[in-house]
This record gives structure tokens, sequence and C-alpha cells, in this order.
């Protein structure tokens, strides 16, 4: 498992500024959260990390490997957006698994690893569902799913829980902390709420 390390990296689109010289270690497994308000650089930085935006200037390593000009989808990372980002034409099953079977992982270790995340998540009896049959809640806890099974040694959460009430909210940060603790990978949280901060970062 892999630190992430920043060193002076920045962001700038075209004069504006949007991340100044960010030297960071964010250690192998922790639980590390960003925190702040509306456009202070925090998504930027989780999609710099993911190989979604460039890097105006600066290097990111995971270990010792410099990663600027490794492609996203070379990064091992798994990702939890704000929306939930669903296939509707997939069941529940369907929509956790898909990775796996894009990447061919074998049959029973994809059971496996979903039959235990959907435990995690509360989602038992949903498997056969799509997503427009599932409330908001269930399909943020799908999304979670999907990107839990992949193992990877990296976890990024950007905000994935914004669009959930408060009651929902607070069982699903209990679930995330759950779900880290599988594998434990190197996670970073982006979030606006300090309270959330509080409950989920080490």
């Amino acid at each position: 498992m892999n630190e992430i390390k920043f060193k002076n990296v920045s962001k700038s689109y075209g004069d504006t500024k949007i991340v100044n010289s960010l030297n960071l270690t964010i250690n192998a497994g922790e639980r590390l959260v960003l925190l702040g308000p509306s456009g202070c650089g925090k998504s930027t930085t989780l999609r710099m990390i993911a190989g979604l935006e460039e890097i105006t200037s600066g290097d990111i390593l995971f270990g010792d490997k410099r990663i600027n000009d490794i492609e996203a989808g070379d990064r091992d990372i798994a990702m939890v957006f704000q929306n939930y980002a669903l296939y509707p034409h997939l069941t529940v099953w369907d929509n956790i698994i898909f990775g796996l079977k894009m990447n061919g992982v074998d049959k029973t270790e994809i059971n496996t690893r979903t039959t235990e995340v959907i435990k995690i998540l509360n989602l038992q009896g949903l498997e056969k569902r799509y997503p427009k049959e599932l409330s908001g809640g269930q399909r943020q806890r799908v999304a979670l799913g999907r990107a839990a099974v992949k193992n990877s040694d990296f976890f990024l959460l950007d905000e994935p829980l914004s669009n959930l009430d408060v009651q929902l909210r607070n069982s699903s940060r209990e679930e995330l902390i759950k779900l880290h603790e599988i594998n434990r990978p190197t996670f970073i949280y982006v979030t606006h709420d300090q309270i959330e901060a509080m409950t989920i970062g080490h």
C-alpha cells in the first residue's frame, strides 16, 4: 500500500490559481479529510490525485513513483462522486460488479467481495432492483459499493453524502468507516461539513 505525496503542486486555470504550492504527505491506510468551503480547491486536489485534472506545476507521487503523466485508468483508484453515476439498465448487483467483470476478476472472488460489501451497506434484498427503483440513499450506497469492491490502494470520495438527509448521513458515515476497515486503503474524503470531517477522519 502506498502513501501519496504532493510536492509543490499548483493548479491554475488561466490567471486564476486554485491550488498554490501544496506540500502534503497522506500516509498509507490513513483516512484524511479535506475540509473547507466551496471553491477552496478540495475537489480539484482530489481530481489531481485521480488524474482527472492536469497539474500545472509540481509533482504527485504514489510512494516513490511520480504519477503526473499516468492516465487516470492506470492509477488503481476507486472514486465516488457527489452524483451517483449508476448504469440505469443494470441491477444493483450488476452495477457493483461491473468494474470487476471488466477487469476479469474470478467469479468466486467477485461473489465474495460483493456479498461482503452489500452486507456492510445494508443492501441485502435489493440486488435485483434497478436504480430507478431505489431511494437516493440506496443509490449512493450502491455507488459506494461499486468503488469498495475494487479493493484499490486509494479510495477517493468527493462529498458523497451531501445529497442525503441527516439521518441517512449519520448511518452512512459509520458504513464508510467499516468499508475502509476491510482493506485499509489510503482514503481521502472531501467535505464542507465539520461534523462529517471529525467523524470520518483519523
